[in-house]
């Protein structure tokens, strides 16, 4: 995607567009180059369904919620975000790329490795996909393998083996369209597990092998890394919403009731109950209450939960790093939150397990409700934003109502398009602003909203 402004912005945001929520962040890299959170905020998602957009305006809706919420709590306006893509239509392959170069005595540069990439983009595709990322895995250089870096060698061939990860053209356009409708233009789309990746992994872990399994409201999202190098990714159909309606089903309930008997009182493994406590759910509209065996519940929840590493599996066998993970799997996104379900990966896939938080790059301080595996997308995305945001030219004096080091000017109403009352320029009047701020008050909060 192309960058719409060429200076550094002292703010970046990120946008979690997910099945069961759209979750926004603004944030910045402080002087200790860690990530410093401004504002989170998060919002039921109801026009998304299994990582795809359904309904496009209750998912602008959703977003311009999300971000409205966030410009208040930080006091900068967003204008550029970069965005997550996920969802069953995400595939990858392997493809080799060959480049003969004319002059063997220069050195290898970032413009030949640019020319191999950009070649990739003209394989051939099943008709209505589209490449998403182009990720080199080695490079040969005359016959010399396993280079990661060829830089500054010399060679006439040059060979290097991708992992391209695919999706539909529809589903990418559909994510764009809705961040544009929202009055946002869209700097870059990363596939979620690659960013979960970035919010809750080690250097240790991703040059020792390790496999991120992020189990999401309606796909679980799935990550090998090997040597520092993204060495496969896949997408499987299920996640917390499959366990959600099947609870719903299996137990005859209200989808409501089923998430809040999923979260407070299922558990990954069944046997890890103690006794068997009665659960009573209110009937409805004066109808008998009904009674739930928890024991029952945590049955249905482990046999979702051993059908989705079941796919797990299979996609760490295809990926043929299985064996090398000495890191073990890190469980990440929202499904992590189930009771035991660590013990059960760890049982199913025969692999160390550990539930990964996003506060691996954070600085202190950060909101308390961010240390949950639920925000880890999110994180993941607001990480890739600001390193991208590292890399573009700090904004002279005076450019875009900025000082010398880049950071807004005056009083934060720069960039916020609100208007000063003593007679600033924004683009909406002062009593725009209060109407905001009122409406903003008398809006019911969760407890998601109060940072």
């Amino acid at each position: 995607m192309e960058k719409s402004q060429q200076f550094r912005k002292d703010v970046v945001f990120a946008l979690d567009i997910g099945t069961t929520k759209v979750v926004a962040l603004a944030g910045r890299k402080d002087e200790y180059d860690r990530i410093e959170i401004l504002a989170v905020s998060t919002v039921e998602s109801t026009g998304v369904l299994r990582g795809m957009v359904s309904n496009i305006d209750k998912t602008v809706t959703a977003i311009n919620r999300a971000i409205s919420h966030v410009e208040r709590k930080c006091g900068v306006q967003a204008k550029e975000v970069v965005v997550g893509i996920a969802g069953s239509h995400i595939r990858s392959i392997q493809h080799r790329g060959v480049l003969t170069r004319e002059n063997s005595d220069m050195e290898i540069g970032e413009s030949d490795i640019r020319k191999l990439k950009k070649d990739m983009h003209k394989i051939v595709l099943s008709p209505g996909d589209k490449i998403i990322h182009v990720i080199p895995q080695d490079y040969t250089v005359d016959n010399e393998y396993g280079i990661l870096d060829p830089k500054g060698m010399s060679g006439v061939r040059l060979e290097a083996n991708f992992h391209i990860i695919t999706g539909q053209h529809t589903a990418f356009n559909n994510i764009k369209r809705c961040v544009e409708k929202a009055g946002l233009k869209v700097t870059d789309i990363i596939l979620e597990p690659i960013a979960s990746g970035k919010a809750v992994l080690s250097p240790d872990e991703m040059e020792a092998g390790v496999a991120v399994v992020d189990i999401g409201g309606g796909t679980t999202d799935l990550t090998v890394i090997h040597e520092n190098v993204i060495r496969h990714t896949g997408v499987i159909p299920f996640g917390g919403s499959s366990v959600t309606k099947d609870i719903k089903e299996g137990c005859i309930v209200m989808n409501d009731q089923a998430e809040k008997l999923k979260t407070k009182f299922g558990y990954a493994v069944a046997e890890k109950l103690k006794g068997d406590q009665i659960i009573t759910i209110p009937g409805i509209k004066g109808r008998e209450a009904k009674e739930l065996s928890q024991k029952n519940i945590s049955r249905i929840i482990q046999a979702r939960m051993e059908e989705i590493f079941d796919y797990v599996l299979k996609e760490l066998e295809a990926s043929g790093y299985y064996k090398k993970l000495i890191a073990g799997v890190v469980l990440t996104g929202g499904g992590a939150n189930l009771k035991c379900v660590k013990d059960l990966a760890s049982y199913h896939l025969s692999l160390s397990t550990r539930v990964g938080m996003p506060i691996e790059n954070l600085a202190h301080g950060f909101p308390k409700l961010i240390a949950d595996p639920l925000y880890s997308t999110a994180v993941g995305l607001l990480i890739h934003a600001i390193d991208e945001n590292q890399k573009l030219p700090t904004p002279p004096e005076g450019v875009q109502g900025t000082t010398k080091d880049g950071k807004p000017k005056g009083d934060g109403l720069e960039g916020t398009g609100v208007e000063d009352p003593g007679g600033g320029s924004g683009k909406k009047s002062f009593l725009d602003k209060l109407f905001n701020q009122a409406v903003d008050i008398l809006s019911p909060k969760t407890d998601r909203d109060l940072y």
